[in-house]
Parts: structure tokens; sequence; C-alpha cells
């Protein structure tokens, strides 16, 4: 079980000219969180560094802007921290400006080039209906002085009738391409009284019109050959206009490994924001601390600054306990746990860490529900292969594996049979009973740490009224304990008793006593009110514990499952019997154990963590300086843009 590490609220106070190096410096360090709430422990008001936040973020805006049109980004890594000025900032800021300016004709010539091709593909696409037409496509344009002309596509099934129809106003029909149930027409006709009727009849008749693009102005084979030079000369643009950007791009690598390099050391002022405030000549910066790391930032600021400061440190106070950043004690081993933890909220400052407590609880439950040699032992061997795609996955899902082994042992099961290992206890299968009996006693086990762990939670906030009378407190625990009393002398035919239905009835009249002082509704409502909320304590306190009955129902039904194919298997013939039994044994692998994990999640989350667990903490947000990566060899720089201050 881990706690968080304890938090330290410091005031650092330095010289104004010394901030940058000091907000450097203390992202080098990786322990200082930034306190950004307005604060009455100093009078400075003002914010230092708007103008290089305002550069700082155009630049780091057009470099982004830059990089996206580059075949790859030049990596950088920091060898030296030092102080970006604003100068300095400005430069670069202004050298990105011009660089992005020719990218921006760059990326018009490119969308010029593509939206030409676009416009080619869909010409070429519309003559395809017109390929069968000897004639120039230009005379199907416009209106015309005499005729009325028509071209489009009518379904197949309605152009015989269509032509009839419109031969009675002494139009033509001319088809010339047929394809899956429609037919491409040329109607024809002339002007006069007829237009209308023939309207209504081209309606009718699903006619829909196919206009002719006006770029298509030759016959069909010409105007193909046309638009395959018009192809040529557009996808020829592209090439070139993407060749001077990969050319551009070699040529400012440098440069953009520069930028990069600088923007990555004025990130951590920038970030400061207003957890620094100023005067004319001194500044102060709040944020936050682990205790243990005091000593390190305070000689790391001795270290960097050329000025005196001065440090000073305090604990958090009652009041802003909730604002404390929660740093989780960094574990390895736990670190999956801790990230499956983190998914239901992060624990507030002084509260119990649960992901030990969590994994001991998942991994024993796990192999509880889901207790085979083999089957464990693939799981274990499957999270050691793939432990590059898992990462810090792997040793949850290996810890998984070796439990369901352990149980697997304890059961003598070993991929579902029952007969070639000596059980180290028993067969699930063998005591159902007892097995629902245990799950009861582990439920109950479960439900005691956990509301102990918010006891404790609860003292430690010196929230005593909640430790007590709020849920899962002392008195709370007391109800539980009493229907557990009462129930197991019922069980065993001795009756309800008179020592545990007096402390049932005493933690109901006390926890009656709690809501009713906390309501402010009238007297009626306050009366249904605790009348609801005691019950709904009483039912809850079964519920949960009943819930655990799952965890005797899956190792049961993992046994049964096994029967189940196995009795499959010796249906079939000897080829099969192995088929079913292999494929029998995967089913129950991949289904039943997504399905046991995703049990014993909803356990752990809702019967356990509801329980102690608020989970609306502020995960703890370093100031940190991006180092880059390892370079990537590339061209040396051929005259591009110069870079900054002649470097």
């Amino acid at each position: 079980m881990f706690r968080p590490a304890a938090m330290r609220h410091v005031l650092i106070q330095v010289l104004k000219e010394d901030l940058p190096q000091a907000s450097l410096t203390l992202a080098d360090t990786g322990v200082f969180n930034p306190d950004h709430r307005e604060s009455d422990e100093h009078r400075l008001q003002e914010i230092p560094g708007d103008r290089y936040r305002q550069i700082y973020r155009q630049a780091a805006s057009r470099l982004d802007k830059i990089t996206e049109h580059f075949p790859e980004v030049p990596e950088f890594t920091l060898t030296e921290l030092q102080v970006v000025t604003e100068r300095e900032l400005d430069a670069l800021n202004n050298r990105l400006g011009s660089l992005w300016q020719e990218c921006s004709v760059c990326q018009e010539d490119l969308r010029r080039a593509d939206d030409e091709l676009r416009l080619v593909e869909q010409l070429q696409g519309a003559l395809d209906s017109f390929a069968n037409l000897n004639v120039d496509l230009s005379l199907l344009q416009g209106e015309k002085a005499f005729l009325e002309l028509r071209i489009g596509v009518v379904p197949q099934i309605n152009l015989q009738r269509m032509e009839e129809a419109l031969g009675l106003a002494k139009f033509l029909v001319y088809p010339f391409l047929r394809s899956e149930g429609s037919t491409h027409v040329v109607v024809v006709g002339p002007k006069g009284e007829q237009v209308e009727h023939v309207e209504t009849v081209l309606e009718s008749a699903g006619f829909r019109p196919l206009p002719v693009p006006a770029e298509l102005r030759d016959q069909p084979a010409q105007a193909r050959l046309s638009l395959a030079d018009r192809r040529e000369r557009a996808e020829a643009d592209r090439l070139a206009v993407a060749a001077r950007i990969a050319k551009r791009a070699a040529e400012t690598e440098d440069f953009i490994r520069l930028a990069r390099t600088r923007l990555a050391l004025a990130e951590p002022y920038v970030n400061l924001a207003n957890a620094a405030r100023s005067s004319s000549q001194v500044a102060v910066i709040s944020g936050w601390i682990p205790a243990r790391e005091l000593e390190r930032v305070e000689q790391a600021l001795t270290r960097s600054l050329q000025l005196p400061f001065i440090l000073t440190s305090r604990r958090p106070t009652a009041r802003e306990r909730p604002q404390v950043p929660t740093l989780l004690a960094p574990n390895r081993l736990m670190s999956a746990f801790t990230t499956l933890v983190t998914q239901y909220g992060v624990p507030r400052y002084g509260e119990i860490d649960p992901s030990a407590v969590f994994a001991v609880t998942f991994v024993l439950m796990f192999g509880m529900m889901f207790g085979d040699v083999g089957h464990g032992a693939v799981i274990a061997a499957a999270a050691l292969w793939k432990r590059r795609l898992l990462g810090k996955f792997t040793a949850f899902a290996v810890a998984a594996g070796l439990s369901s082994v352990t149980f697997g042992f304890i059961y003598g099961s070993i991929f579902g049979y029952e007969h070639l290992l000596h059980p180290l206890w028993m067969s699930p299968l063998s005591d159902p009973i007892l097995m629902l009996k245990i799950a009861l006693g582990w439920g109950v086990g479960f439900l005691l740490l956990m509301s102990a762990l918010c006891i404790y939670n609860r003292v430690m906030e010196a929230n005593w009224l909640e430790a007590w009378l709020g849920p899962n407190g002392v008195v709370n625990v007391a109800l539980y304990l009493g229907l557990l009393w009462g129930g197991y002398n019922s069980f065993t035919g001795a009756g309800f008793g008179a020592l545990p239905a007096l402390l049932v009835f005493g933690s109901l009249a006390a926890l009656a006593a709690f809501k009713w002082h906390e309501s402010d509704a009238p007297r009626g409502e306050r009366v249904m009110v605790v009348l609801v909320e005691s019950f709904e304590t009483i039912m809850g306190s079964v519920s949960g514990t009943l819930s655990f009955l799952r965890v005797a129902a899956f190792s049961l039904n993992h046994v049964a499952l096994a029967v189940a194919v196995f009795t499959l298997a010796d249906m079939l013939g000897p080829t099969g019997h192995w088929i079913m039994v292999v494929f029998g044994n995967l089913f129950i692998l991949i289904l039943e154990g997504g399905i046991v994990a995703i049990q014993v999640l909803r356990l752990e989350y809702y019967e356990g963590f509801t329980r102690f667990y608020s989970g609306d903490g502020r995960e703890f947000r370093p100031l940190r300086v991006n180092r880059g990566a390892a370079p990537v060899a590339r061209a040396p720089n051929r005259s591009g843009f110069p870079l900054i201050d002649g470097t």
C-alpha cells in the first residue's frame, strides 16, 4: 500500500531578470507543479512575460504549419540548457514567418495542381458518358435558336414508352449508351408549344439531365487526348511543387532543428504563466514540490541563478487540500495497476493510493475465478511474447496469468483436464456450496477492508463526522457487522440474537439522526429521506456482499465450460475430438477470460473504490523540458534560410 508523496507549497522570490532562468531550472528538475491560483501570500499582481508568450505561441503555430508540409520533421536533442531571450525568440519568429510565407506559396501551388487533377478526373469521368457520340460536344451545350435539345439518362424500362410519347410531339430520341438498366439518350425536337408537354413526359419517365461540361468542346476522342495532356501537365506541376518543398525542407533542416530546440527551451517560461507574479524588480513563483525534493530544487536554483533568491515552503492548509496535486509513488510493477486506478480517478491529496490494494485483490480474484494451469500459462507466455506491444501492462497480464496457474494447481485443472493433476485442495464442482461460502467470506473481508480504508482517509483529512457517521464510516461498519452476526445466527438456527439486533438498531438510529440533522427539508419529507436512506444502507450492504458470489460462480462456470467442451469432443471421432478440445479451450481462454477480467474490474470499481476512494484529485503536472529525441542522420545544411544570430 502506497501513499502519495507529501507535498509542500513553495514561494520562490527572484529578481525579475532571473525569472526565465528560474523557470528553466525548475523545469529541468521535473518536480515543480506551478500553482495558477490567485494568491494572497504576496501583493505582486503583474504577470510577467505576456509579450514573450505571444511571440512563442505565434512561432510555435508557424513551426507546426511549416512542418506539416515537410516530408520529415528534423529531430532535435537538448544537450545544454540556455535561456532564450525575448529578442532571440522574436528573431526566430520573424524567420519562421518568412519561411511560412514561402510554404504558403508552395501550398497554394500544390492546391491548384490538386484542384486541376480533380477537375480533369471529373471531366474524364463525364466524358465516358459521351464516348459513343460521334459529334462535337460543343453542339450539345447551351440554348439553340430553333431546336429543343436534351441529353440525359432514362431507365431502360421507360425508354420505349418515352419514345412513343415524344414521337407524338415530333421529338426524336437517340440512345447512345446502355448500362445496367439505364440508357443515355439525346432528345431533340422543334421549339414551340409542345415544350411543356415534353417536360412532363421526361419527368414521368424518370429522365435525369446530364449536362455536358463546358470544358468539353471537341469530339470525344479529341477531348480525351486533350484531357490526357492536361492531366500530364497537372501531375508534372504537382511533382515540381513537391520537389520544391522537399528541396527547401532539406535546405532549412538545420534551421528547423534550431527552431524546435529554442522553442523547447522557451516553453517552461511560457507554461509558468500566472504562477509567476512580479513588480518592477522582484518576481515570485508559486507552486508545489514534493517534500523530499525541496533540497534538490534549492540546490539546482543556487547553481543556476546568478542573483540571490529566497525559497520558502509550508504544508498545505486544510482548506486548500482539494487543490493540492497528487504525485503517486513511481513503481514499475505497479504502473499498470496505477493506470487502471487513474481511469477511475486521481487520488485526492492525502488519500491512500489504492494501487497496491487493487493489484493484490485483482490478481487473487482473477485466479480464483479463472483457475487453470494451462490457461494461466498461456496468458503469461502471451504477455511476455507481446511485451513490446503491452508495455507497462505486461506485468499486469503476467501476474494475472500466474495467479490463474496457482489456482489451477489448487483446483487440479490443466486445459480443463481434471485427472492429469492431483489438486492441492479440490475442484470447485466437488463442493459448490463451500465455494459459495468462501466467496461470501472473501466479499465480507473485501468490504470491511474498503470501509477501513475509508475511515482512515477521513481521519487523515480530520473529517471526524464523516469518519464516524458518513458512508462506510465506523457506524456503518457496526451496522454491517451486526447484520452479518445476526444473519449468521439465523442461518445456524440460533435466531437473530439480542446483541446483533441492538447493534443494528443502535447503528440505524445513529445514522437516521445524522441524516435528520443534515436535511433541511420539511418534516414529512425529512422522514421519507431518513427511511429511504436507512433502507438503502441496509440493502447496499446486503447486495454488495452478494455481488461477490460471482467469484464462486465463475470458478464453477470455468469447470462447467470445460466439461461441456469435453462432452462434445467425446461425441466426435479422433480428429474431431482434438479439434474440439483445441478450439474449445481457445473459446474459454478468450471469451471467458475477458469476461472474468471485466467482472473483477467491476467488483474493484463499484464494490471497492466507491466505498473509500473519491478519485477527484488533481494530477501532479510538473514543468518539464522537452529534450527531444536522438538526431536522425540527414544531409547537411545547403544554403537555405540563414540561421539566427549567425549560428
